[in-house]
């Protein structure tokens, strides 16, 4: 391929065939409303700190009681508080390598080409995404406790009732939003889950039509007026339920699911780009020669409503990432006791744990 010539490679070239390679197998997280890009905000890092962490102000709704209009009652005024939202730029990389025996001895052409690399970052970008919201769900702290609770639906230690079924979804989004809850758009379920959905005939599959004419199935369907998307890489946890004290009940074992419903615009994303996204090497000697193909990329996922906090961290790893203790709820940074934090029932991300 002319592309990948050791010669001729364009990696902006390349860059635009990677962004613009369509993918039906495409991690469905990503293909989502609930993904919206925000791309000034990427105009915004080389003013703020180090150019790997942006602060965006998100401004209160006005309130106060009104006064007494009535011709000598003096008029009061109030002013509104701004949440602070930061946000965390996370730069990986990586590269691939391939000799030129092998090429030699097999006629092929091992390089990966730029669709082969586009799908490698959306995998690398939904373990983002869930790592983030993994961390979002382990925060501590009394107002983060709150939203963790309260939009959190865990049904899976119940002794019975402990699946998914008509009234879950339903039932968990009023939890969380309470009459708001019409700002859920879709749940991203593992395949167990939606299966046993299918098997209540509460879950039907949209299709498409391919370029030759054959219907199939998506992995998207629809479940109380909300969409379903399929994916095996949402969160599973063996759970232990030891032996009854009294020695009456046997230990057992279950697995955990969690589905993660979202609101359209629930994570706001910016590609703030690498200086060199995309290069080609050519060590001449190696191996008796050898080309690489090095990939960067630096993206910010950041769920509205909840700031990452932790501004020492240059890029973070997926462990920091999952760790509450670098997230909290946006507030107005005025310390504890004077803090105005942003409305829990504006923030269209909750959790819904179940034994399938």
């Amino acid at each position: 391929m002319a592309l990948f010539d050791r010669k001729n490679f364009n990696g902006e070239v390349f860059g635009a065939y990677v962004d613009q390679t369509p993918n039906l197998n495409r991690n469905e997280l990503l293909k989502s409303g609930a993904i919206v890009q925000k791309q000034e905000y990427a105009a915004l890092l080389p003013d703020q700190t180090g150019g790997n962490y942006i602060t965006i102000p998100i401004k209160a709704r006005i309130g106060g009681e009104p006064d007494n209009y009535d011709g000598s009652t003096d008029i009061t005024t109030d002013s509104r508080p701004t949440y602070t939202h930061g946000r965390i730029v996370i730069g990986r990389a990586h590269g691939w390598t391939e000799r030129d025996f092998s090429s030699d001895i097999t006629g092929e052409d091992f390089l990966p080409a730029a669709a082969e690399v586009a799908e490698y970052w959306d995998d690398i970008d939904q373990k983002l995404l869930l790592s983030t919201l993994k961390g979002v769900f382990s925060m501590t702290g009394a107002k983060n406790l709150e939203f963790v609770n309260g939009h959190t639906s865990d049904i899976s230690d119940n002794i019975t009732d402990n699946t998914f079924n008509e009234t879950t979804l339903n039932n968990a989004i009023q939890k969380a939003l309470g009459d708001n809850k019409a700002a859920f758009a879709l749940a991203i379920m593992h395949s167990q889950v939606a299966t046993n959905l299918e098997n209540l005939k509460l879950m039907e599959y949209m299709k498409y039509t391919d370029a030759d004419g054959v219907e199939r199935n998506l992995t998207l369907g629809t479940l109380n007026g909300r969409t379903v998307l399929v994916d095996d890489n949402m969160p599973t946890e063996t759970v232990e339920v030891p032996e009854s004290a009294s020695g009456k009940g046997d230990g057992y074992t279950y697995t955990a699911y969690t589905t993660y419903v979202l609101g359209n615009g629930a994570i706001e994303y910016t590609n703030c780009g690498a200086k060199v996204p995309y290069e080609m090497a050519r060590n001449a000697a190696k191996n008796g020669g050898e080309d690489t193909i090095y990939s960067r990329q630096r993206k910010v996922f950041s769920p509205y409503g909840i700031s990452f906090k932790n501004t020492g961290i240059l890029s973070p790893t997926n462990a920091q990432l999952e760790s509450g203790s670098n997230w909290e709820v946006a507030n107005s940074n005025e310390g504890s006791s004077k803090a105005v934090y942003f409305p829990i029932k504006a923030i269209p991300i909750a959790r819904i744990i179940t034994r399938g």
